[in-house]
């Protein structure tokens, strides 16, 4: 928050809405409120929203959770880490804080910001007519989500009229730089964007096929049977049923969430090494996808 502020929101002072499923503390309400000249909201989230669907088999989803952690699989028996990822893929724009709001961007806790940037990025979004910003496209485990791609692939099967004319199906399917990834995730390729930055039109999430998109994939299980993210969900509706010329890079935003950055070249830029994309292992070098992107839709 605090270096959000200090490269823009305090040009622009737009409201922060925080999110929770319980009640904020007063001292969190306190030392967010001394971060920022502009006003801050604190929501909880229905509880509807949620609590896990009626249709959700408790002891599936605890044999699943034990294949899961088997695999290796991060927070593969974290109930909560289910529920927030369901609620990042199709509840949050429900939320009654946001039906006056348009574009948002969304900032997670322990991510840092190191650009300056001295337009408002959502009258960019406006005036550029972009859905979708994003600044990291990373692979995702395939043993999260071996069944997104056919349940998907089933909904447009029901629904072809919601794929967009323009849309990034080859990217999606790409089986050429990490096949093995293409083969486990049953011919998705798995690279997505990183969703814990994202900029974005809300009316996008509102609309008939993302609803409907989203309301399949809750009703198959997937969000506590396997591990889907949000990120995956969103991506390849993005992908599917928008336009590749709405989704926007935003390359001069410097950003870090451990272990990945975006590090402009940038007289604008502090505290990030140009070109890094991460500072953790060797191996991580590799869930770099960015050139997928856009080598099937361009630089956007």
């Amino acid at each position: 928050m605090r270096d959000l502020e200090r490269t823009w929101n305090k040009k622009f002072n737009y409201p922060w809405t925080f999110f929770n499923d319980e009640p904020f503390t007063e001292e969190f309400k306190r030392r967010t409120r001394a971060e920022t000249n502009a006003e801050c909201r604190y929501e909880q989230i229905p509880k509807e929203h949620w609590d896990v669907p009626s249709w959700i088999n408790d002891d599936i989803f605890q044999e699943s959770a034990k294949i899961l952690l088997e695999q290796k699989v991060q927070y593969a028996d974290k109930i909560s880490y289910h529920k927030m990822c369901r609620w990042n893929s199709g509840m949050f724009y429900r939320h009654p804080a946001l039906k006056d709001i348009r574009y948002y961007w969304r900032v997670e806790p322990n991510v840092h910001f190191f650009c300056d940037v001295d337009y408002d990025v959502f009258h960019y979004m406006e005036d550029n007519n972009k859905t979708y910003g994003f600044v990291i496209n990373i692979y995702d485990s395939p043993e999260t989500i071996p069944t997104l791609w056919p349940e998907t692939l089933k909904f447009i099967a029901a629904h072809p009229e919601y794929i967009h004319e323009n849309n990034a199906m080859d990217w999606l399917r790409d089986s050429k730089r990490r096949p093995d990834h293409n083969e486990r995730a049953n011919g998705y390729s798995t690279c997505h964007f990183w969703s814990n930055f994202e900029i974005a039109d809300l009316d996008f999430w509102r609309s008939q096929p993302y609803e409907d998109y989203f309301n399949h994939l809750d009703r198959a299980g997937g969000f506590f049977y396997e591990r889907w993210g949000d990120a995956p969900v969103h991506s390849i509706a993005v992908g599917l049923f928008e336009d590749v010329s709405k989704v926007h890079w935003f390359r001069d935003i410097g950003y870090q969430h451990i272990p990945y950055f975006n590090c402009p070249n940038s007289p604008k830029c502090k505290g990030c090494k140009t070109g890094l994309f991460t500072d953790g292992e060797p191996f991580l070098f590799k869930e770099d996808c960015r050139q997928n992107w856009f080598k099937y839709a361009g630089m956007g």
